[in-house]
């Protein structure tokens, strides 16, 4: 499977609002404000033509040098994934987030597996993950780890194929 993916940027790095797409109005909305005094560490969408575990478009996260902005698409290499653990009442649901490099950004050219990006990095990463939604009422996610491109590719494909399936009756 191809490495090289779209990405549509719903949410810019160093954003503190939360933007996403409304695929109704086929526009851009804004979700909300993060509850934390923390910001986006990378540029944050989702990949077309997919369906995460939550129903909505498989989750990303582009690394680049300088944001984008909400609504750009990108063209971006695969190097890895990064699982969030939501826990409810009743069971838990363990979430995808695909982590990306920009296509054309020279800094990250050389990327082509997660255990290529600096260590301090993936742990802003994760801690991004692990207290953005903090203070935010009924919430408890958490970060439950990464894995490199196989497993990334793997999870992708499964959303394509989840995105493809008909709808039942």
């Amino acid at each position: 499977m191809d490495p090289i993916i779209d990405v549509v940027v719903e949410t810019t790095q160093g954003s503190k609002h939360k933007y996403e797409y409304d695929h109704q109005l086929r526009a851009m909305r804004l979700d909300r404000r993060l509850y934390s005094a923390v910001s986006f560490p990378a540029d944050y969408g989702f990949v077309a033509g997919t369906e995460g575990i939550d129903g909505e478009p498989l989750d990303a996260l582009v690394l680049l040098e300088d944001a984008t902005f909400p609504g750009c698409w990108v063209r971006a290499r695969v190097v890895g994934v990064f699982w969030i653990r939501y826990d409810k009442e009743g069971g838990s649901r363990r979430e995808a987030k695909i982590i990306t490099v920009a296509e054309g950004d020279p800094n990250f050219q050389e990327v082509q597996d997660l255990d290529q990006l600096p260590e301090h990095l993936l742990a802003e990463l994760e801690n991004f993950f692990d207290v953005y939604k903090k203070l935010e009422p009924g919430t408890s996610p958490a970060p439950d780890g990464y894995e490199g491109l196989p497993a990334a590719l793997r999870e992708l494909q499964a959303a394509r194929d989840r995105a493809r399936r008909p709808e039942s009756d």
